[in-house]
C-alpha cells in the first residue's frame, strides 16, 4: 500500500487538505477578476487623458510675461492692438507676433508690470496709437472650477491606486486567506490526485500502545450515533507528544485515513504573521471549513510555537500575534459542542511547555505519548519501509532491528534509503547485509573520510580504540563489543561500538559504573602506553561527566547527597541554579570521587592484560576494522552468546 503524502496546500491557505468532498466551491477568479482589471485600466485611461486634456487646455493662459521696456517699443511701433490694466499690471495682444528679447520665443498675448517711477504718458501714447483700453482681462484667468478640477487630480489617482491594492487584498494577497480588508475569498479543496491511497494504520508500525488509544477516536468518527445515544463525549483534541521522528504526524493522518474523513493539517507557524489578527483570522476560516465538511480530523503540527505558556514576557503594543492565534485556538475548542464530529489532532516535542489552558480536559484532554520503538516494532517499521527495496535472501531485519537502538521511524526510514542508495553506487541489483551495515555507521557515526593520518596518530588511535574494547571485553556486566573501527568517520577518529545482551529500561549501578570505566578505556590507555593524555578523549569525557552527574544528583546513588534529586533533568542547562551551593559542592566531589575510582579501575585492568591490549592494537593497525568474533578471538576472550541487542558506540 502506498504512503501518499497531502497535496501541496492552495497558495491562499496556510494549511493542506486530504480526503475533502469532490465538490469544488466557485472560483473568485474568471470572468470577475478579469472584469475588475478592465474596469481599473479604462478608469486610468480615462483619468490620464481628462487630466492631460485638461492641463493642455488650462495651460493656454500661462501667457509669457514681457519687459515694461519690450511693451513701450511695441506701443511706439503701433503693433499693440489693445490692453487691460488693472493698477501697475497690463495684459495686451499685438497686432503681430513678436519674438520675446528675453528668449521667451513668439508671442502674441503678453503681460507686464508698468514700473511706479515710469511717466511716459502712457495714455497719450496708446491713444495716439489707437490702441483699445478694454474692461474685461485680455488673457482669461482659469475659473474656480477649473481650479478645483485640477487640484482633484491628484486625488483621483490616489483612489484608484488605493482601490487597486484594497481589491488585490480582498482577493487574498497581503494577509493571507481573506486579505484585510473586505470580504473573504473562499479557499478551493485539495484533493487527492487520483490512484494514489490514504494512510491507513497499515503504513504505521512500532507504536502498537499508541494505535489502541487512537482507536477510539477512529470508531467515534465511523459511529458517531452509538456515542450519542450512550451520552458520552469524544476528546475534543488529542495531543501526541515524543521527541522528533516518532510518528506523530504519520499517526494523525493514518486516524483520517483510517476513519475516510477529510484531514486538514498545518504547522502552527504558519498561522503567525507580523500583522496583528491574521493568526487568528485563519484559525477561524480553519475551523469553519472543516465543520464544513464533519465528521474531519483537524491536525496541528509543533503547536508549542504558539502554544508556550502564556504571561513570560508581554509584547510592546499588549496585543501579541501568537497569543491571540492560542486564544482563538482556545475558543474555536470550546464551540464544540461534542455533535460537530471534528477531532483536533496536534503534535510538540515539548508538552512540558504549553500553557495550562491548552491541556486541560475541554481542550486537549487526552494526551498521547509516542516514543521510540522497542526492538519489535523496529523491525515491523523495517519492513515497512523496505517494501519496494528489493533485499537479497541473507538479509535479516530482525538482526538490524537488534543494532539499531533507540532510533525512531525516522531514522530507519533514512537507514532504508541509504542503505538502497549505496546499492544503487555498487551497482547492485539487490541491497545486501553490507550495505545495510556500512549505512548504520553512516547515519550514527557520518560518512567515512579520506583522511590521511600520521603513522603516530594511527597507532596512538588504534591503543585508544582497544582500550575502549578490552574494558568492554572484561568489565563484568558491560555491554559487550560488536565492533571496533580505526576508519575516520564524521568527528571521530575511530569507533568503538558495543551492544546490550537485553533491552534495558532501568539501569543499576554496577552497570552504570561499568559504561564510566568503558569510556574511559581510551584515555586509560594512552596514559598506559604513552603516559600522556591526548585531547581525543573529548566526547568520552562528555558521556562519563553526563552519567556521573546523573548517579550522584538525579538517581540517588551517592551516599553523601543522598536519596534525592538534586538537579532537574536538564542539569545542563539548569547546572548551578537548582540547589544550594554547598550542595553543589557536595556534587562536585563525589563525581569526581566516582570517576577517579572508575579511572584507576580502568588502568589496572589495562596494565595486567597489556598483552591482550597490544594483540587488539596491531590487528586494528593491519585490518583497520574488527568484528566481534575476530575481537575477541584476538584477546582470547570467551563470552557466553546471546541474542545481539542494540549498539551503543563510543567514538574517539
Amino acid at each position: 500500500m502506498s504512503n501518499a503524502a497531502p497535496p501541496p496546500r492552495a497558495p491562499d491557505r496556510p494549511w493542506r487538505t486530504e480526503g475533502t468532498p469532490d465538490e469544488t466551491p466557485p472560483r473568485t477568479g474568471g470572468r470577475r477578476i478579469r472584469g475588475r482589471w478592465w474596469g481599473l485600466l479604462v478608469t486610468a485611461v480615462v483619468v490620464f487623458l481628462l487630466a492631460y486634456a485638461g492641463l493642455n487646455y488650462l495651460g493656454k493662459g500661462n501667457e509669457p510675461t514681457i519687459s515694461y521696456t519690450e511693451f513701450s517699443r511695441q506701443v511706439g511701433a503701433g503693433n499693440v492692438a489693445k490692453i487691460y490694466s488693472k493698477g501697475d499690471a497690463i495684459e495686451g495682444q499685438l497686432r503681430t507676433a513678436r519674438t520675446n528679447p528675453e528668449g521667451g520665443g513668439r508671442y502674441v498675448r503678453f503681460r507686464t508690470q508698468r514700473p511706479a517711477f515710469a511717466d511716459d504718458r502712457l495714455w497719450q501714447n496708446l491713444n495716439s496709437h489707437h490702441v483699445t483700453v478694454t474692461a474685461q482681462p485680455v488673457v482669461q484667468q482659469r475659473s474656480l472650477l477649473s481650479n478645483l478640477l485640477l487640484s482633484l487630480v491628484p486625488l483621483v489617482i490616489l483612489v484608484a491606486v488605493w482601490i487597486f491594492f484594497a481589491r488585490r487584498l480582498r482577493a487574498g494577497g497581503l494577509g493571507g486567506p481573506g486579505g484585510m480588508l473586505g470580504r473573504k475569498a473562499p479557499p478551493r479543496p485539495v484533493e487527492l490526485r487520483p490512484g494514489t491511497q490514504r494512510t491507513t494504520f497499515a503504513d504505521v508500525a512500532g507504536i502498537d500502545e499508541v494505535k489502541g488509544e487512537l482507536d477510539d477516536v477512529v470508531d467515534f468518527l465511523e459511529h458517531p450515533d452509538l456515542y450519542r445515544r450512550m451520552g458520552a463525549k469524544m476528546p475534543r483534541g488529542v495531543l501526541l507528544a515524543g521527541p522528533p521522528g516518532t510518528g506523530k504526524t504519520l499517526l494523525a493522518r493514518a486516524v483520517a485515513g483510517e476513519a475516510g474523513v477529510p484531514f486538514f493539517s498545518a504547522s502552527a507557524s504558519e498561522f503567525i504573521e507580523m500583522i496583528v489578527g491574521v493568526g487568528a483570522s485563519r484559525v477561524r476560516e480553519l475551523f469553519a471549513e472543516a465543520r464544513k465538511v464533519a465528521p474531519s480530523i483537524i491536525f496541528i503540527d509543533e503547536i508549542d510555537t504558539i502554544g508556550r505558556a502564556r504571561g513570560g514576557g508581554a509584547s510592546v503594543s499588549g496585543h501579541d500575534e501568537r497569543e491571540q492565534t492560542l486564544n482563538q485556538i482556545l475558543t474555536e475548542m470550546d464551540g464544540f459542542s461534542g455533535s460537530e464530529g471534528v477531532v483536533v489532532i496536534a503534535a510538540t516535542n515539548r508538552a512540558d511547555i504549553l500553557d495550562p489552558a491548552l491541556t486541560r480536559p475541554g481542550r486537549f484532554d487526552r494526551v498521547v505519548n509516542v516514543s521510540p520503538p522497542d526492538r519489535g516494532g523496529r523491525e515491523a517499521i523495517l519492513r515497512i519501509h523496505t517494501r519496494g527495496i528489493p533485499l537479497a535472501a541473507d538479509v535479516d531485519l530482525a538482526r538490524v532491528a537488534r543494532t539499531t537502538p533507540g532510533m525512531t521511524g525516522a531514522d530507519l526510514a533514512n537507514l532504508a534509503n541509504e542503505a538502497a542508495l549505496l546499492a544503487v553506487k555498487r551497482k547492485q541489483e539487490q541491497v545486501t547485509p553490507s550495505d545495510l551495515s556500512e549505512a548504520l555507521e553512516k547515519v550514527q557515526l557520518g560518512a567515512e573520510r579520506t583522511l590521511i593520518m600520521p603513522e603516530e596518530d594511527r597507532r596512538r588511535t588504534a591503543y585508544h580504540e582497544s582500550g575502549h574494547a578490552l574494558l568492554g571485553m572484561l568489565q563484568p556486566g558491560a555491554d559487550p563489543v560488536r565492533k571496533i573501527t580505526i576508519v575516520p568517520r564524521g568527528r571521530a577518529l575511530g569507533v568503538t561500538m558495543s551492544t546490550p545482551e537485553v533491552e534495558r529500561y532501568a539501569h543499576s549501578e554496577e552497570y552504570l559504573r561499568g559504561r564510566i570505566i568503558g569510556a574511559l578505556g581510551g584515555m586509560a590507555a594512552e596514559e598506559v602506553i604513552y603516559g600522556v593524555v591526548t585531547t581525543g578523549a573529548e566526547n568520552d569525557l562528555e558521556q562519563v561527566t553526563n552519567i556521573a552527574r546523573g548517579m550522584v544528583a538525579r538517581w540517588g546513588m551517592s551516599e553523601r547527597v543522598g536519596r534525592l534529586s538534586a538537579l532537574p533533568s536538564d542539569a545542563q542547562q539548569a547546572y548551578g541554579l537548582a540547589a544550594a551551593p554547598h550542595t553543589l559542592d557536595v556534587i562536585d566531589d563525589e563525581m569526581r570521587r566516582i570517576v577517579d575510582e572508575c579511572y584507576e579501575e580502568a588502568c589496572r585492568k589495562l596494565r595486567d592484560h597489556r598483552g591482550k591490549l597490544d594483540a587488539l592494537a596491531h590487528a586494528l593497525l593491519e585490518h583497520e576494522t574488527l568484528e566481534e568474533v575476530d575481537a575477541y578471538r584476538i584477546a582470547g576472550i570467551t563470552r557466553l552468546t546471546k541474542d545481539d541487542e542494540p549498539q551503543r558506540g563510543v567514538a574517539l
